[in-house]
């Protein structure tokens, strides 16, 4: 007895200095990043539940002078996909729609778009084109939209699918806005009572609520402000500072992709009530953490509303990131080994990191990886215009680092991971960017790449 109380003590003893050294290598870590402007919000790392390491970093208002705190609400952006997709299973589970269900059975006015299933809204594979870049053409700015005119807009004006349902992915917001409307029409509650009512509640979350602070204001105490960096006034903004048009602005009615907003005491709340069977069955959480083939077998690498993740040395891992109007936020949980990080920002800017390969790092006892400097220089060659074997034209842009515009209001950062080959900051799964130079130097081509989406592409340089 006495040897096996001894044994306890040593293991308990020996875990205890593990987590503190986790913990004082996470700190570095992350006092590194915030002290050059890469990190401000609150994170989160726990092993089986138990928290190890938590801090708060940097304003939650930047004209007050408020700091954040441990239990300072964000706003999730895509991360509100997740509870999105469990009130799907629920209704699932009680019987109310089947995961085969045609979407136009519950939204008949898209009726046109045929064999689109709640399914393929759950995993991306129904071919609609995004919302945000249509209605950006085609929507009054004046207006904040809703679920219901993004609805009647696509129903008036029908633009074209981008592929037959199952035929290929793309990652959609617009079907997770239809998901949260067909959970309305079920349901006959708001989205914001139903999750409060369905999951929210029964686990405890009280700091966890949908939220549109531009379409139905209200006052929240301890919530954050998000930023964004404007170049013409050189400092950190609101988006409601940048222009009434802003796409965040007049997109702020809509739910079910976005505008779930909580903390990380909730959202740990969350993760430990994944492991139980207190809102689905083990057989659910199967579904929602698988990846899903399209028709020609190719893996998407996507369940319902999250990322799942084979790892040769960490495990199973399903995670999700999400970026609107100022918060970078991301969540990631190793199913194997029961670990949880949680990040949650309220700064956009060119600084901006999600460092979850060093944190992974950390939680397994490795050494960290070291960011790669790349003389600006350098960079700026490798800046231009790109086309496609199939005629598209892409340009790269130099701004003191490079970007690869996404649409008119967004551009991706590409990080520099030697001297040739880059990382588009904040995807997941990693997408990479390598530069293909010719005996003397110049630039011939890029070619871009994302192994488990099965995208491998080349770019020519025409300019």
């Amino acid at each position: 007895m006495k040897k096996t109380i001894v044994l306890f003590v040593l293991l308990s003893a020996t875990h205890l200095a593990l987590a503190q050294d986790k913990a004082k290598r996470l700190d570095s870590l992350m006092t590194e990043l915030h002290q050059a402007k890469s990190f401000n919000g609150n994170i989160l790392v726990a092993e089986k539940g138990n928290i190890i390491y938590q801090k708060s970093f940097g304003l939650a208002n930047e004209k007050s002078n408020k700091k954040l705190d441990l239990k300072t609400t964000f706003e999730l952006a895509s991360l509100s996909k997740q509870f999105t997709a469990m009130g799907i299973v629920q209704l699932e589970k009680e019987g109310k729609l089947s995961y085969d269900d045609k979407m136009s059975k519950y939204i008949p006015e898209l009726a046109s778009y045929e064999g689109i299933t709640i399914k393929n809204l759950l995993t991306h594979t129904g071919g609609l084109p995004d919302y945000m870049e249509f209605m950006s053409k085609e929507w009054d700015k004046s207006k904040i939209a809703t679920n219901i005119d993004v609805i009647t807009t696509f129903s008036k004006l029908k633009p074209a699918a981008l592929f037959k349902p199952n035929e290929n992915w793309d990652y959609s917001n617009t079907g997770y806005v239809l998901l949260a409307t067909i959970i309305e029409r079920v349901s006959g509650k708001t989205f914001g009572d139903y999750l409060k009512a369905k999951v929210f509640k029964p686990l405890g979350m009280k700091n966890t609520f949908v939220y549109r602070r531009r379409f139905k204001p209200e006052k929240k105490n301890n919530s954050a402000d998000g930023y964004v960096y404007s170049d013409s006034l050189k400092k950190k903004i609101t988006p409601d500072e940048v222009a009434d048009a802003f796409y965040v602005i007049y997109l702020d009615g809509i739910v079910g992709d976005g505008m779930v907003n909580s903390n990380l005491e909730d959202l740990l709340k969350w993760d430990r009530a994944l492991y139980t069977d207190k809102l689905v069955s083990q057989k659910d959480k199967d579904l929602i953490f698988s990846s899903y083939k399209t028709t020609a077998g190719k893996e998407t690498e996507y369940g319902f509303g999250w990322v799942p993740e084979q790892n040769p040395v960490y495990g199973k891992i399903v995670s999700h990131s999400g970026g609107w109007a100022g918060f970078v936020n991301y969540i990631e949980r190793h199913l194997d080994n029961d670990k949880t990080v949680i990040l949650l920002q309220n700064n956009d800017t060119e600084e901006t990191k999600i460092p979850k390969k060093n944190i992974r790092k950390i939680l397994y006892n490795q050494p960290i990886e070291k960011p790669f400097i790349l003389d600006l220089a350098i960079q700026k060659l490798y800046a231009g215009k790109y086309v496609s074997d199939k005629g598209k034209e892409d340009e790269i842009l130099f701004e003191e680092g490079l970007f690869m515009p996404l649409n008119a209001d967004v551009k991706l950062k590409l990080i520099p991971i030697s001297k040739t080959k880059f990382v588009v900051d904040g995807f997941s799964p990693e997408v990479t960017f390598e530069f293909i130079l010719n005996p003397n130097g110049t630039v011939l081509k890029y070619r871009v790449q994302q192994p488990e989406k099965g995208v491998d592409r080349e770019a020519k340089r025409i300019n």
